[in-house]
């Protein structure tokens, strides 16, 4: 409440003003305080600490699929997060063409649904690379048809395991594929006005090069809206890797496949020896039947051994490790 001013204070207010030692115009030119609008249909639900935070997730997310696309499109994949921004879901669905690559996805333990979209030129790359083609996108767009849906499928379920990871340090999700849809108006998971953050990532497969939208809803995000800050997501993450970065390590090498071989002998022929080889010919080693064999791991003797069989397969026996260099 403000202050009331006594007769004496309003007298003396009155004499400077009739008197010119106050001036009521420079009274009105002093600065006031900025209002800032504030628009009720498009709430600020989303800070830019909380888009910037998601970008890092997603970048991470971006090199995971570039490492592991490869492998199944046998191409080089290039992933690079581009923006955030905060809109509402009709914005992005009124957005959408006709027809799209839609993936829903189960957030859980997150209430509700997040969507994966995928540009359509981008389908049609993958399905002509997955079924032996060069990996070129149709000149004109059309629908999926049933086979083709069937084959992204199995790429975008590739796709929401690999989001698992990334979001490890802001909570554990369990994230899981419903269904695609090829129609945006199938695709309703929430209210038009309701606020959402996309994330948009350009995809590049070989020369072909679309966007991936990420759509996340502030309803599937509010539980954890506190954690997606850098500091907490820094922070975790560095407390993760203090206590397991060493256990990960070691249960990343002990899956390793590494190849061992077991060596009966060497022998040396002349090249007129090796051309006239018929079967039944006998050649002979330089070890005797009762030497141990070498078992090489890699390129290097670590085990001497006794050969046999076991199962029906021929087998070595080990008797003795080299610890050597």
């Amino acid at each position: 409440m403000a202050d009331v001013l006594s007769q004496n204070e309003i007298d003396a207010l009155l004499k400077q003003l009739s008197s010119g030692e106050l001036d009521v115009e420079n009274m009105d030119n002093e600065p006031t305080v900025k209002i800032k609008d504030y628009d009720f249909a498009r709430p600020a639900k989303f800070s830019k600490e909380h888009l910037r935070t998601l970008e890092i997730i997603f970048e991470h997310f971006g090199r995971l699929v570039s490492s592991n696309f490869p492998a199944y499109l046998r191409k080089n994949v290039q992933v690079d997060v581009m923006n955030s921004e905060a809109v509402t879901y009709s914005e992005f669905a009124n957005a959408l063409s006709n027809p799209v690559l839609l993936g829903i996805v189960n957030f859980a333990p997150l209430n509700g649904n997040i969507i994966v979209e995928l540009a359509s030129n981008l389908g049609f790359a993958i399905i002509d690379r997955m079924l032996g083609g060069l990996g070129d996108p149709l000149e004109k767009s059309r629908e999926f048809s049933e086979i083709e849906l069937s084959v992204l499928e199995r790429i975008f379920t590739i796709l929401v395991d690999l989001l698992r990871e990334p979001w490890n340090n802001v909570v554990e999700i369990h994230p899981r594929l419903e269904r695609i849809e090829t129609n945006p108006q199938f695709a309703q998971i929430i209210s038009p006005s309701e606020m959402i953050a996309i994330v948009t990532i350009s995809v590049a497969i070989g020369n072909v090069e679309g966007l991936m939208n990420i759509c996340l809803p502030f309803m599937t995000l509010e539980d954890i809206m506190d954690k997606l800050n850098t500091k907490y997501w820094f922070s975790t993450m560095q407390e993760k890797d203090e206590e397991s970065y060493n256990d990960y390590i070691e249960m990343a090498i002990n899956k390793a496949q590494i190849p061992i071989k077991a060596l009966l002998g060497k022998s040396s022929i002349s090249v007129m020896d090796f051309i006239n080889l018929q079967i039944g010919d006998i050649i002979k080693l330089d070890t005797l039947v009762e030497d141990e064999l070498d078992v090489y791991v890699g390129n290097i003797v670590k085990f001497r051994a006794l050969p046999g069989s076991g199962a029906d397969k021929y087998a070595v026996k080990v008797t003795e490790i080299m610890r050597e260099e």
